[in-house]
């Protein structure tokens, strides 16, 4: 049965085919023959009690020279019939948080919204790994250049991030004779005025930064070892990590099986966890990705999974 599926996503023109599960979503929606609308934050306004989005319909196609097609504005209001994605990358910053209040509403006038809009607020996808102390890494957040450098002291070894990034941006490896430590701190930090994570080191990361995707709770029955470059530390695939698609393990289903219960019930229904080793270390629920490189080594669909499961 066809569909209205409205995704918000970033610039369409700027995302690279190859590896954006934006875009591996919308061409299965076209392939269930769904109207697909194309839109961006900015194109959400609120009237009254509805909210209203500048829409204009898109088609997709595999081509690398030209892979999308808009067409004309049609401003109306979201709601029943539709099914939304909000795919917009991080930051979560204000205006994000303000999308998240108006697809509320849109929720209430009868809209389906995946993520559910309160669990992109209530989720920050550092945090939410403090749910699980004891699958976790040694971690403290702060805003207290005395505390970090306490910490890193310490674990001997260490990184640095911000609350808010995403593509291992602003992550910084350090240590106790670190040199630049005060620096690193200084600057996640902004000078003491915002907290920032630090986590024991784990030298697991040889092995990977694995990507673990859920779909209504449940596992994807492959991961995506995200193996870090002979220049840098970072395994995420946008800082020249190598992706190479595994088989989960005993201890990947495990941590997967503690993490489900907290998904469903915040109606979360598509979400990446991030493992090194056996410590969970990141809850994405944004806009996770890894799908088009998994689909690509192991010929499966894991967009089509995601829409049998929401029924669409």
């Amino acid at each position: 049965m066809s569909a209205s599926v409205v995704v918000i996503m970033d610039d369409i023109a700027r995302i690279n085919i190859k590896k954006d599960t934006t875009f591996a979503l919308l061409l299965e929606a076209r392939r269930r023959g769904h109207q697909v609308w194309y839109a961006e934050q900015n194109d959400l306004s609120l009237h009254g009690g509805d909210v209203h989005a500048r829409l204009r319909s898109l088609e997709v196609r595999e081509d690398p020279e030209g892979w999308y097609e808009l067409g004309p504005e049609k401003p109306r209001p979201l709601g029943s019939g539709d099914l939304v994605f909000m795919r917009k990358d991080p930051p979560v910053d204000q205006n994000y948080i303000f999308t998240t209040y108006l697809l509320d509403l849109a929720e209430q006038t009868g809209a389906q919204v995946i993520n559910r809009p309160a669990a992109l607020r209530d989720f920050n996808e550092k945090l939410a790994i403090a749910r699980y102390p004891d699958l976790i890494a040694p971690t403290l957040v702060s805003s207290q250049a005395d505390e970090l450098r306490a910490f890193v002291e310490k674990q001997g070894r260490a990184v640095i991030k911000p609350l808010d990034g995403m593509g291992g941006l602003g992550i910084f490896k350090t240590g106790a004779d670190d040199p630049n430590l005060n620096v690193i701190i200084e600057t996640v930090t902004g000078q003491g005025c915002r907290p920032a994570m630090a986590q024991g080191w784990l030298d697991a990361i040889v092995d990977g930064d694995k990507r673990v995707l859920m779909i209504d709770g449940q596992p994807v029955d492959y991961l995506l070892a995200r193996i870090p470059g002979k220049s840098d530390f970072r395994g995420n695939l946008a800082r020249g990590g190598l992706g190479q698609g595994r088989r989960l393990e005993d201890g990947d289903r495990e941590i997967a099986r503690r993490v489900r219960p907290l998904l469903v019930e915040n109606g979360i229904r598509f979400a990446g966890i991030d493992i090194i080793g056996d410590r969970l270390t990141e809850i994405n629920v944004t806009s996770p990705t890894c799908v088009r490189e998994l689909d690509r080594e192991f010929g499966i669909n894991i967009a089509g999974d995601l829409f049998d499961a929401i029924g669409a």
